[in-house]
């Protein structure tokens, strides 16, 4: 799936998030119902910038969205004009709610914690978990797995390599188109995304490939947010992702720790790990691992 499709300024930066968070409503509900982190392709590669979006959903009715009286009070002023000339008649009769608000993916992520996603448009395909509560944006691509034995099927080099040779391009840079990259991907037989995650559970080709993808996945975020450099606080609402936030001597060099950079470096662990990744998903083909050669 794409992420969603705002169509208006229904974004705010984090303090104003956390200020309406705790402020109380006539309803007597938390803003917290309509308020989540948003991420898009830039916060993948180069870090989260801190953007909160207002989402009234696929089904509130504008009387009920006016409940919600800061977030509601922000649309009204800031979409709603822009929207009332919009040529879409969905978008002016639902002035409140998002251009495209995604109802299908909302159903496929109902019940998960988490889902894998990646930038539209990068210049290395990389994957990355985000909590169910931190709102996908338009360029971001989708997966509505938590599991991680999917995790490492699509960073492996096998996908990576489908990927460039099905995907487009915008201008040097790829594009992961879903229904050519994703859709068309000869997932190993028994490990396909139609099948719940919870009947290969005990396949040893899932739990090896899972077991490798795990530590991919913590070596990649120790090195982009290390322990030592960050305090993690938690959200004042709970259910949110923690924040990080630097250690004064660290903040400079925090902010060199990037996906992009990462990849762009290439340090030796990461090299291993993902050697990890696509030698246990060569297994699950039945192939002997791949040869080592230079990352695409």
């Amino acid at each position: 799936f794409f992420g969603l499709c705002l169509a208006g300024a229904f974004t705010v930066d984090s303090d104003t998030a956390r200020h309406w968070l705790h402020q109380p409503n006539p309803h007597g509900r938390p803003n917290s119902e309509v308020l989540r982190p948003i991420w898009n392709g830039v916060d993948v590669t180069q870090g989260w910038k801190g953007r909160w979006v207002i989402d009234f959903g696929t089904n509130l009715s504008e009387e009920e969205a006016a409940l919600y009286e800061a977030p509601f009070a922000q649309v009204l002023e800031k979409v709603k004009p822009v929207r009332m000339s919009n040529r879409e008649k969905s978008r002016v009769d639902y002035w409140w709610r998002h251009g495209r608000s995604r109802p299908e993916l909302r159903r496929k992520l109902a019940g998960l914690t988490r889902y894998i996603a990646t930038s539209e448009t990068a210049k290395y395909r990389a994957f990355i978990w985000l909590p169910v509560r931190v709102a996908p944006e338009h360029k971001l691509v989708v997966i509505a797995r938590d599991d991680d034995a999917t995790f490492g099927v699509l960073s492996s080099r096998f996908h990576t390599v489908w990927a460039l040779a099905t995907g487009a391009t915008l201008g040097q840079t790829p594009v992961y188109t879903a229904s050519l990259c994703f859709e068309t991907f000869p997932f190993p037989a028994g490990l396909t995304p139609n099948i719940p995650a919870s009947e290969y559970a005990d396949d040893p080709r899932a739990q090896a490939i899972a077991n490798a993808a795990r530590k991919l996945n913590e070596l990649r975020e120790n090195w982009l947010n290390p322990p030592e450099w960050v305090d993690r606080v938690p959200e004042i609402v709970p259910g949110y992702p923690d924040l990080l936030i630097p250690k004064p001597e660290c903040a400079a060099e925090l902010k060199k720790r990037t996906l992009t950079n990462l990849y762009n470096q290439r340090p030796t662990w990461l090299d291993h790990a993902h050697r990890a990744v696509d030698e246990a998903v060569a297994a699950a083909y039945g192939w002997p691992a791949p040869r080592r050669c230079p990352a695409p």
